[in-house]
């Protein structure tokens, strides 16, 4: 049986409060995590389009599926790389430049394919724009607005933030599938480019640095908190605390663990579901289709998991959403077939609520562990999840190329998550910071 954490109040600084004037109804940092909350799902349509696309450049320009695989191996690498030193640039430049900044970058990456003639081309938009404007909007974005915003709802609002990227998919998935198969894979990445685009003026407008840009304190603090000044230095503070972290056992657990959950996400189901379901006869829409199912139940398991964070002990949470999402990848080659059935839908179902479950327990104890360096640290265990799935988003297809199906890597994946469990029992308990009621 889960844990209770047992909680107290965390420390903040406590210059003198300026004066603030009458406090809205409404927190300003609930106004910021809507903002976050649709940037992400902004970000997130191009994080749809790898799994479509696949078989479209397969028979459009002859390239093999462990090529386009690798295209969208560096994409996942660089997005996991990129966030580390993005959640440092934030701390230098501020939130709303960097995520402009990187919002562009994925529309001119995602416009460019459309030109593209050959593969070193694919790896150099898809995979290195994207993954680089994507990686600057991955996680730590928001850990980094979390962590600056909120003491109170914590765990809540990551979960929030989390469940933002599976409602893009939910957003562009069957919209983006109908556009590959009724007129080609171009219209989706211009529509793609559009969608990131159009949210850098809602950013530039709306989102701010820190509470205090506002004259406000962070959601659920007692006591003003002034804005920290810009930190230089930027990549040299990511390197730090990356050599720092790394003396420590829990970041190489939780890395770990990480980097199994996006080899069994984003680098497996993502990237290889549609192409796996239609190997055994299942229309590509039928298929995109119940990956954006998937994203509804991501979006009710990530919040009722950020819900769970609150309230029990993170590594045991974690022990049991990779011991579930094990079990379930076991059974998949099963039931792929020419149709959708029942166990079919009960499996997406299941799939979904454990997606990105992993996340808010994985903030809490980067959090927990490593305090003010946090988001940074986070940024890393990310860049970690991201590698995972960059393997597994090229031996996929390597896989499908050599033995002409994906059934090991279901159960090679399976088999990573139950290592992935016991992992994550083995992470030491250190006593939470409790915050202040909310």
């Amino acid at each position: 049986m889960l844990g209770r954490v047992t909680q107290t109040s965390e420390h903040l600084a406590a210059p003198e409060r300026p004066p603030l004037g009458r406090r809205p109804r409404l927190h300003r940092a609930w106004f910021v995590a809507a903002v976050t909350f649709v940037t992400i799902i902004g970000a997130a349509a191009f994080a749809s389009l790898p799994g479509l696309l696949i078989d479209p450049l397969h028979r459009e320009f002859h390239w093999s599926r462990g090529t386009i695989g690798f295209a969208v191996s560096v994409n996942l690498a660089l997005y996991g790389l990129t966030a580390p030193f993005a959640a440092a640039l934030m701390d230098r430049f501020g939130i709303r430049r960097v995520v402009a900044v990187a919002l562009t970058v994925i529309a001119v990456g995602s416009v460019l394919t459309v030109w593209m003639t050959a593969a070193w081309q694919l790896i150099l938009y898809w995979g290195v724009l994207v993954g680089l404007g994507s990686g600057s909007m991955a996680l730590a974005f928001a850990a980094t607005v979390t962590n600056r915003w909120f003491v109170a709802k914590r765990g809540l609002v990551t979960g929030v933030l989390t469940a933002a990227g599976a409602s893009g998919q939910l957003v562009f998935l069957p919209f983006l599938s109908w556009l590959v198969e009724h007129h080609g894979w171009r219209p989706a990445a211009v529509t793609v480019a559009l969608a990131a685009l159009a949210v850098v003026p809602l950013v530039w407008i709306l989102l701010r640095d820190h509470p205090a840009d506002v004259g406000q304190s962070p959601y659920g603090a007692t006591e003003f908190v002034p804005k920290p000044p810009s930190a230089t230095g930027a990549a040299r503070r990511t390197l730090d605390v990356l050599f720092r972290a790394a003396r420590t056992g829990p970041f190489w657990l939780l890395a770990g663990t990480f980097a199994i959950c996006g080899a069994s996400t984003n680098g497996l189901v993502k990237t290889h579901f549609v192409p796996a379901a239609h190997d055994h006869g299942m229309p590509v829409t039928a298929a995109a289709s119940l990956l954006a199912v998937i994203g509804v139940f991501d979006i009710m398991g990530t919040i009722a998991s950020g819900w769970f964070t609150d309230r029990f002990e993170s590594r045991r949470l974690l022990a049991v959403y990779y011991a579930l999402r094990g079990i379930s990848l076991l059974f998949l080659p099963m039931l792929l077939a020419p149709s959708v059935h029942p166990p079919m839908v009960f499996f997406i179902v299941f799939y979904g609520l454990d997606w990105v479950a992993t996340v808010p327990p994985t903030i809490a104890l980067c959090r927990e562990h490593y305090g003010e360096d946090s988001a940074i640290v986070f940024g890393w265990v990310l860049a970690s999840h991201q590698v995972g799935a960059a393997l597994v988003a090229y031996l996929g297809g390597l896989a499908r190329d050599v033995f002409g199906s994906y059934d090991v890597i279901w159960y090679a994946s399976g088999a990573l998550c139950a290592a992935a469990a016991l992992m994550a029992l083995v992470i030491r308990q250190r006593p939470v910071m409790a915050v202040a009621a909310g």
